[in-house]
């Protein structure tokens, strides 16, 4: 599995770029899946719903299963947050996982920044940053691209990961 980042700001776009991205990589034939790092306390199930009451009960994990997809909820429960490493083994096997917002991670990602946002740059103290989205162009020496340009992005990915050759 290639695995390939992208960091910025809240509100810079990067779910937005990556939701434009994936069906591009899936056109290249690509099995694509995705880790999405959050600060917020979030639930895919619901009070009242069956998996929620038995996660509420006390279980650390409940699976839904269907014909159309199952999910697994695993409640820490006081444990450490798993690292990325640990959440990239317990995927099934694919060609590329994008993970979305694990800033400090040491892997190749992609720098999303929006002018409007008035941050700073993350590129400057991140060495694993190769290249920048942005809605105006700035100060480096990184490739850039504009947010809206997410066929060529596509295309700048696939061949950091080696999933495309030049030429």
């Amino acid at each position: 599995m290639e695995v390939f980042g992208f960091a910025g700001y809240s509100g810079s776009g990067k779910t937005t770029l990556i939701e434009q991205l994936i069906p591009l990589f899936v056109a290249e034939g690509l099995k694509i899946s995705l880790i999405k790092h959050t600060h917020h306390n979030f639930a895919i199930d619901q009070p009242g719903k069956d998996s929620y009451r038995h996660r509420a009960a006390g279980c650390s994990e409940v699976m839904v299963t269907s014909q159309y997809r199952w999910t697994l909820v695993h409640e820490l429960r006081n444990e450490p947050e798993p690292s990325l490493k640990e959440q990239l083994a317990r995927l099934a096997p694919c060609d590329l996982v994008l993970v979305e917002s694990f800033k400090n991670e040491a892997i190749a990602k992609l720098e999303v920044h929006r002018t409007t946002i008035d941050k700073a740059l993350l590129f400057p103290q991140d060495p694993n940053i190769a290249a920048i989205a942005s809605d105006l162009p700035l100060e480096t020496s990184l490739p850039q691209f504009r947010l809206n340009q997410p066929k060529i992005i596509a295309e700048f990915i696939l061949q950091q990961t080696g999933l495309k050759q030049n030429g």
